[in-house]
């Protein structure tokens, strides 16, 4: 078992407050993401979850189980982070080990469970390297190893594909995703990239300032999202916002549009405007166009299309996916 609650959980350094009143329900063997921009609190979050910080009042929750007062080598807990954080003079294999020898687990034990992590991690080849003959991935599947031979009831996973560059970045997500349905079990994980946590989560926790905003599939959120920073943060190109009442939209102090929901044509539309930007990005094309009314508008298109700079187009939005938002940013249903 794994699962987690959180309730009322509030940070403080000094009289800065970074969380505000944080309650979660996480069940056993989901995968939930915080996301959020830098400062957001989430790794502040994590740290508390996994016991390396104090939180300032509320209570942490470990099947079931309050754990505010345990050390965090007695929480059931395995953590990933950002930085690998291998020790350089032992091997591949010491260092997936260490935390089981250290724990007195027996001999064969250890041995069996350090085989299986590294089976499942492709590892078996390098098990008598040092980190430093081994590429940024491959220090990355080691530090997962050594949280998966912990058998934790939890893993906790600190923006741990940061440091590794675009390719490295979708292969070890990969790998997260496949680890994930393999051992069925509770993942907690860090990022402020939402093509992450949209790609991994079953559920995400949207962050903002120390607060959640909103909590729901990848789905939900980019289907329904709570209010404007929701809208803004999750889908990519960024959803565009446009005023309500200078483009004939009532009741409403700012409407949303995904760039994929709008329409050019050289004939007529909702918006008239010049192209300022093209992006070819090879199966998508994102034009700017600067509208008379609502500044510059991204669209999304599917596939190559060549739009000139300057030349004169006109936007529509499908009215299905025109999101409206009141004064205090909240959408309006």
């Amino acid at each position: 078992m794994g699962s987690l609650q959180l309730r009322s959980v509030r940070k403080s350094f000094g009289a800065t407050e970074v969380l505000h009143d944080i309650d979660l329900d996480v069940a056993d063997g989901e995968f939930v993401i915080f996301v959020g921009p830098s400062g957001c609190g989430k790794s502040t979050l994590l740290r508390i979850i996994a016991g390396l910080e104090d939180s300032s009042g509320g209570e942490v929750l470990i099947d079931g189980q309050k754990v505010d007062n345990v050390p965090p080598a007695k929480r059931g807990i395995a953590m990933v982070f950002q930085t690998y954080a291998l020790y350089p003079h032992l091997t591949v294999k010491d260092n997936m080990a260490l935390g089981l020898r250290q724990a007195k687990t027996p001999t064969e034990e250890i041995e069996t469970r350090v085989a299986a992590a590294s089976n499942m991690l492709s590892l078996d080849d390098y098990l008598k390297r040092r980190p430093a003959q081994l590429s940024g991935g491959q220090r990355q599947r080691v530090a997962i190893g050594r949280a998966i031979v912990r058998e934790p009831k939890l893993f906790l996973f600190d923006e741990p594909l940061s440091n590794l560059d675009a390719a490295l970045r979708v292969n070890t997500r990969l790998e997260i995703a496949r680890l994930h349905r393999e051992l069925k079990a509770t993942m907690i994980y860090v990022t402020h990239d939402q093509v992450e946590a949209m790609t991994l989560a079953d559920k995400i926790v949207v962050m903002n300032a120390g607060r959640i905003e909103q909590i729901g599939s990848p789905m939900e959120l980019y289907n329904n999202p709570a209010n404007l920073f929701v809208a803004g943060f999750i889908g990519s190109p960024q959803m565009n916002f446009l005023p309500a009442e200078a483009l004939g939209f009532a009741g409403a102090k700012t409407i949303g549009v995904r760039p994929e929901h709008l329409n050019l044509s050289p004939e007529k539309g909702d918006w008239k405007g010049k192209v300022v930007h093209v992006e070819h990005l090879g199966a998508d094309t994102n034009i700017y166009v600067e509208t008379e009314k609502a500044d510059t508008i991204t669209v999304r298109t599917f596939g190559e299309v060549h739009q000139a700079p300057d030349s004169v187009l006109f936007v529509s939005a499908d009215p299905k996916h025109v999101y409206r938002f009141d004064e205090a940013g909240k959408v309006i249903r």
